[in-house]
């Protein structure tokens, strides 16, 4: 009788599929930009799809397009992340009083979410961004309301944003030196903010608005007009939602928490030189003020999506609610 409680070996002994780049297939090339500077990719953003928690969100944007010389991997690179929200709840006696509600956020890359495989212990960037993000919702939620209370925002990142590694193989020096190492995590933290929001929003907190995020860089252009070269000396442009693996230079990127109907920001994050392009000639401010105001415009496109979201699951709900309380009053009318 075979155990089923354990996998068995194959039998005979096998031999690893080993696979080898065609001589007559050029290399792998990475994604280029096709969308206009002042286009987001598009966002996929749905509600309720973790029954166990308070509330949850799942936000996936589109990835990039796929080259004709890819061969056994994908080249592209995209952003999937999932929240669930667990709260309010009590919090335990032996924490001191609190009149406000306790905010606590969590920020884990699966080990399989970007190039480079990551380790199970959080690291100093998941830590850095759980900062970042909990700053974003202290300015949106009403946590006078729950005193004494706390809510856990928990965020895992299936699919991370890629920094360039495929373009330059995977090189870290190349890549600290042309400036493409880490910014990746700015789309990541616009997308936590954005499906934070969304999971709050399905968990039925109050809250004063509803929170965005929006990212916009400086990249360099080629002196034609298109999209910058490796060398990155053409002209400075500001784009939307930049993705780092179809730039070969990125000068500097903001990202925003952004709340439309308060015209406040409640998050802000830079990174980059802001000196080396603000005295440069152009037909746009390319100073800190106007990165922030395209950063701001990308998250007002984001937060159309989100409203799109919360409405879809507020009509499902309605419905499945009506679907349940049929059948009751069907039977009230015939004991009537």
């Amino acid at each position: 009788m075979a155990d089923r409680r354990r996998i068995n070996p194959p039998l005979r002994p096998t031999t690893a599929p080993i696979f080898i780049h065609p001589a007559n297939t050029p290399p792998p090339e990475p994604p280029h930009r096709t969308r206009p500077p002042n286009e987001i990719r598009k966002i996929f953003l749905q509600t309720g799809l973790t029954p166990s928690a308070s509330g949850s969100a799942y936000l996936e944007l589109e990835p990039s397009p796929r080259t004709a010389t890819d061969f056994l991997f994908n080249s592209s690179s995209s952003l999937k992340i999932t929240c669930t929200v667990h709260g309010p709840r009590p919090l335990p006696r032996s924490v001191p009083f609190s009149p406000h509600l306790l905010l606590s956020a969590n920020v884990k890359f699966v080990p399989f979410a970007s190039w480079e495989r990551r380790g199970y212990i959080r690291d100093a960037s998941e830590r850095d961004l759980a900062v970042h993000v909990e700053t974003a919702l202290r300015g949106l939620l009403i946590s006078e309301r729950w005193p004494k209370s706390g809510v856990d925002v928990v965020i895992t990142v299936l699919e991370g944003e890629d920094d360039g590694s495929l373009r330059l193989g995977g090189d870290d020096a190349r890549k600290e030196e042309v400036g493409l190492s880490g910014w990746g995590l700015m789309s990541v933290l616009s997308g936590c903010i954005t499906v934070t929001s969304a999971a709050i929003a399905d968990a039925g907190i109050d809250c004063v608005d509803l929170v965005s995020g929006g990212v916009a860089g400086i990249v360099r252009q080629r002196r034609s007009g298109a999209l910058e070269e490796e060398n990155g000396d053409g002209e400075a442009q500001i784009v939307l939602d930049p993705c780092p693996s179809e730039h070969a230079s990125l000068v500097a990127v903001c990202v925003v928490g952004y709340l439309q109907s308060r015209d406040e920001i409640t998050e802000i994050w830079t990174r980059g030189d802001l000196g080396r392009v603000s005295s440069e000639p152009s037909t746009e401010r390319l100073g800190l003020e106007g990165l922030m105001d395209r950063a701001v415009e990308a998250a007002v496109w984001s937060r159309a999506v989100l409203e799109q979201a919360l409405r879809d699951s507020v009509e499902f709900k309605s419905q499945k609610q009506a679907f349940a309380e049929a059948p009751g009053r069907a039977k009230r009318k015939e004991s009537g």
